[in-house]
């Protein structure tokens, strides 16, 4: 017989709904099961009827006052959790929940659980000038700097997000201007290549020695100039281009953080900038949701100075 308790094994078939049937990744099922692993524990949750309005109240304040530095999610460091961060484990809490009504159980209504109001996301920004010093930093008579070349290239030319540029393999076709990447909720969407990072890429594999078939893997030897030998995985993970990225920018004489989403978030400005429509960029960064991507819109708009000062009247 299971020692598990009737709302564990009631989590455990939402978590897999979740994954099979909704097609949410692992990554957003782990991160659910934390955030109601937390809450169970915190306000002591055995059954169904132990999520009350007065339980998540309690849970919520208890949130409020929890240290970022603590281990209750992905919040700033130091002060308190951010509301956006208090916000993922309601709205994981309120996911479970209309999962059970829809399996027919009698519980707390998902809409009474009130999501936090939070203030406008901003994004961090470099300017061109910044991102062409970085994308210019790579040594590339090496093959280390080669591929951190081709890295920068593509994630420019394409707006992948980390996790999707490490998943590519070599055997990706050049000989088109574009292909098919699978993101967040297994959606797949076309990304297009410029000829920059067509030809950074070519550069970089026609220096690969090795077998691996993944497109960006690991290189040894003094200054980077051989691929190390196969022993379990050598392909880059996500924490590895984030430190490429941090190193470049660093050596670029540029004092604020920068990521991979950073870059993507270049990708994104400067297609608006130069007046793609946002639908189109929407479907490029392969945002379920439009909102998300209007968060570019207010850095886009340089030229209403200019037109507010061509055409406003001026007092005389």
């Amino acid at each position: 017989m299971s020692s598990r308790t009737e709302i564990q094994e009631l989590k455990q078939d939402f978590l897999e709904y979740i994954e099979i049937e909704r097609g949410r990744s692992v990554k957003t099922v782990e991160n659910y099961d934390r955030y109601l692993i937390r809450f169970f524990k915190q306000q002591n949750i055995k059954k169904l009827s132990d999520i009350t309005n007065r339980s998540v109240k309690e849970f919520r304040l208890w949130l409020n006052r929890q240290e970022s530095n603590k281990t209750v999610g992905t919040g700033q460091k130091g002060g308190t959790l951010k509301k956006r961060t208090q916000n993922y484990y309601l709205i994981a809490l309120r996911t479970f929940l209309k999962y059970l009504i829809k399996q027919g159980h009698k519980v707390l209504a998902p809409d009474q659980i009130e999501l936090a109001k939070v203030s406008d996301r901003s994004i961090d920004l470099i300017s061109i000038e910044e991102l062409n010093r970085i994308i210019s930093g790579p040594d590339l008579a090496t093959v280390k700097g080669l591929r951190d070349r081709a890295i920068f290239e593509l994630l420019f030319s394409t707006g992948l997000r980390v996790s999707e540029l490490c998943s590519l393999n070599r055997d990706l076709d050049l000989s088109k201007d574009e292909f098919p990447i699978r993101g967040k909720g297994e959606k797949i969407r076309v990304v297009f290549l410029s000829d920059e990072a067509k030809r950074a890429i070519n550069a970089y594999l026609d220096k690969r020695d090795d077998m691996d078939e993944a497109m960006f893997v690991q290189v040894a030897g003094k200054g980077g100039k051989g691929v190390l030998e196969k022993k379990d995985s050598i392909r880059l993970t996500s924490r590895s281009i984030e430190r490429i990225v941090k190193h470049y920018a660093i050596k670029a004489g540029i004092s604020k953080k920068v990521t991979p989403h950073v870059i993507r978030h270049s990708f994104a400005t400067d297609l608006l900038s130069n007046g793609a429509d946002l639908r189109s960029v929407q479907a490029l960064l392969g945002h379920a949701n439009i909102t998300t991507t209007q968060v570019y819109t207010h850095v886009t708009d340089r030229h209403l100075k200019d037109i507010h000062k061509k055409y406003h009247s001026k007092r005389k």
